[in-house]
């Protein structure tokens, strides 16, 4: 697995990784909390949305290979200092730090098999996230239960917002395709978004 992913691929994938878990570590330093408090929080978000936005990401590219295409990801760095600036000034995360590039000319079901692939492993981590999440409040582990909660919060936010039918959003790509998998994905994705805000 490995071997198909670049170094160039990796160095993007670890700066934005780093970089989004700054921004939304970020936004609870505007709160006046402690350095000590800050890390903690930055560990956390290299977990939950880190493991996330790499893995969403990950997906289109293997899914992009299962069809014999060539997928890489690639930072914005104008994108990557948008999220850790306006995360500081203005407490909203908008975490977009680049894209996954398919090179060659994809068919509309491919593209939204591909697409799909994101959110679909989103969706899977906020059920291995709520597992922490019932493993720490049954060990009475504040740090296992911080990661659940974030996590399925975080990963709920990143399929849902991604599911949205508008631009070059994963959404549209799914409902070019086929209505009924949108349906189902979009669904799902709002489902466990209200669901972690409300009860978690």
């Amino acid at each position: 697995m490995l071997e198909r992913i670049p170094r160039r691929e990796r160095r993007d994938l670890l700066i934005a990784w780093v970089a989004i878990a700054v921004a939304f570590s970020l936004l609870y330093v505007r709160g006046g909390i402690a350095l000590s408090s800050f890390l903690l929080y930055f560990v956390v978000s290299l977990l939950t949305v880190g493991v996330g936005f790499v893995l969403h990401e990950l997906a289109h590219k293997f899914a992009a290979m299962h069809f014999g295409y060539w997928a890489e990801f690639e930072k914005d760095n104008t994108m990557l200092v948008v999220a850790v600036v306006l995360a500081a000034l203005v407490g909203v995360v908008f975490a977009a730090p680049g894209a996954t590039m398919i090179y060659g000319s994809t068919t509309k079901r491919e593209n939204g098999i591909i697409s799909a692939a994101g959110p679909v492993t989103n969706l899977a981590l906020c059920g291995v996230f709520f597992g922490v999440f019932l493993a720490g409040g049954a060990l009475e582990n504040m740090l296992l239960w911080l990661i659940g909660i974030m996590g399925v919060q975080i990963n709920a936010m990143l399929a849902a917002f991604n599911m949205l039918p508008v631009s070059v959003l994963d959404g549209r790509k799914v409902l070019d395709w086929d209505m009924r998998v949108f349906a189902v994905l979009f669904v799902a994705a709002f489902a466990a978004l209200i669901a972690a805000l409300t009860y978690l």
